[in-house]
């Protein structure tokens, strides 16, 4: 290996994608899929794992029930608790950090779609708790499924932050986050390399009739050109395929900051996939394309933060 190759910082990154979590799956058998998972991905030499949203249960939104027993049966009150510690005592054994999804329910009784960063060590150093929530909050009884997200979650608490961890600069989002050009921008502008990400995203749309093959293209899109506008790795994790009887895209992958797939998963199930990441790419393209420091000119950006939704257009000079 050259001089160079020698010198650039680099991280071994997967990503765990999940099949299907059935409601009749316990904690136990779940965990026991993701300690598996990641005595693969550090047997391929990573060193940071990420896993799916809401990793240990099935994907409860999309049942009509009372918030206490959604609370009662699919939340963690805890992290980790003795269901969940075999992740963090495997990583410890192994020195590999994760990310995970889960149903998080405050000592406050406040409810959060959230995600953990943890270290080496098996410590969480960073915590993120989704804020673009999907679907609604009423019960839609004509639906073949619910998606009540705003039913069951309270909107994030915090904004978007980037962690130094695991010798990278980690930002940290969840599912419909991925959407949103402004969850990757906050990251970038905190100089972040590497977003990681997991996703339940249905196969199916129950608000309009969208065609099932674009689920998977805007997906993708999404991830490609978020990574290469805000000169960030990106690593998204499904859980996938058939969970009871409803259908869940895959397609986890791995995105450079050029904006193609480094890694993609070919299946609907337990899938590992790994990439020895060049964390100095992002800053290349950082210096070289999107030097923002140089080229930004948020004094005329201020519609972004003062307007929620389309109004008129702005007053413009005479011409």
């Amino acid at each position: 290996m050259s001089e160079t190759g020698k010198n650039k910082r680099r991280i071994g990154l997967a990503v765990a994608q999940m099949g299907p979590v059935h409601l009749a799956d316990t904690r136990e058998r779940v965990v026991g899929r993701l300690v598996e998972m990641l005595r693969e991905a550090h047997g391929r030499g990573a060193e940071l794992v990420v896993f799916p949203e809401l990793a240990l249960t099935t994907f409860f939104p999309r049942y009509w029930m009372s918030d206490e027993e959604a609370r009662q049966r699919f939340f963690e009150t805890a992290m980790p608790n003795p269901q969940v510690q075999p992740l963090f005592d495997a990583a410890r054994e192994l020195g590999v950090g994760f990310y995970l999804g889960y149903a998080e329910l405050t000592p406050e009784g406040v409810p959060f779609n959230t995600a953990i960063l943890v270290d080496k060590a098996g410590t969480i150093v960073g915590k993120y708790r989704k804020i673009h929530l999907p679907g609604h909050d009423d019960h839609k009884p004509d639906a073949p499924f619910q998606h009540l997200e705003k039913k069951f979650f309270n909107v994030g608490d915090e904004p978007f932050g980037v962690w130094d961890a695991l010798g990278a600069r980690i930002g940290m989002c969840l599912c419909n986050d991925r959407r949103w050009p402004e969850t990757w921008r906050m990251m970038s502008l905190q100089s972040a390399e590497l977003v990681v990400l997991g996703y339940n995203t249905p196969s199916h749309n129950i608000h309009w009739p969208e065609p099932v093959h674009l689920r998977m293209h805007h997906h993708l899109i999404t991830l490609q050109a978020s990574a290469y506008q805000n000169c960030v790795w990106a690593a998204a994790a499904a859980k996938c395929g058939s969970e009871d009887g409803h259908h869940m895209i895959g397609g986890s992958v791995i995105v450079a900051p050029t904006g193609e797939i480094a890694a993609q998963t070919v299946t609907e199930d337990d899938e590992v996939i790994a990439v020895n990441v060049d964390l100095d790419l992002a800053e290349t393209f950082r210096r070289n394309v999107f030097d923002f420091a140089r080229h930004r000119r948020p004094e005329h950006y201020s519609l972004i933060t003062e307007r929620v939704g389309p109004g008129a257009p702005l007053p413009r000079k005479p011409v």
